[in-house]
């Protein structure tokens, strides 16, 4: 079962497949990759693909949404089906299954999980972008309200200067160059 799976597989571009031999193998498995759909068999040691399937969709926000397709070769009866449905599965495959559509299915899944990476980078991408144009426009307005207090600073006949907490100083008006007589680079500090 796992063999034929994996083979099948294996064709589709961008597929790492991960394997799993139970259901609890599978639970600890989800930390440690990221899964763009998920094929549960229905019958599987220690706990079956439903309670597996409930397990992933209760304790692993992570994948809440992700695609769980359910593979069997004994339950094909509507309850079983049901069941599945409500485990959270979006498909319910049977052994013997056609290799094409299998693959065709999981690589629908494939190509929204990669979309959905791709958009959300995207938007990640137009965020840092949008972050940095508010950096540079406050980055601006500080730049023009500096140079107005600077025209205002140097149109009064006072004599305006700043210091830091240590006394140097960190700023003066032309009147402050005219009256001392320094420059600029001397009067700093």
């Amino acid at each position: 079962g796992l063999i034929a799976l994996e083979a099948v597989l294996q064709d589709i571009p961008k597929t790492n497949v991960v394997r799993a031999s139970s259901g609890a193998e599978a639970l600890s498995l989800l930390g440690e990759h990221d899964f763009a759909v998920i094929l549960l068999d229905v019958q599987m040691p220690e706990m079956d693909g439903f309670e597996t399937a409930q397990r992933i969709r209760q304790f692993h926000h992570r994948y809440r949404s992700t695609p769980i397709i359910f593979v069997t070769a004994i339950n094909k009866d509507d309850q079983y089906i049901y069941k599945g449905y409500q485990a959270g599965a979006v498909d319910y495959i049977f052994k013997p299954f056609e290799p094409h559509i299998l693959r065709s299915k999981v690589s629908i899944f494939i190509d929204l999980y990669l979309k959905s990476k791709q958009l959300q980078t995207q938007s990640e991408l137009i965020r840092e972008s949008e972050r940095r144009e508010r950096y540079l426009r406050l980055a601006e307005l500080e730049v023009e309200s500096l140079k107005r207090y600077r025209n205002l600073a140097d149109a009064i006949p006072h004599i305006v200067w700043k210091s830091k907490a240590d006394g140097t100083l960190d700023y003066f008006n032309k009147v402050w160059t005219d009256y001392t007589g320094l420059s600029s680079d001397q009067s700093l500090g």
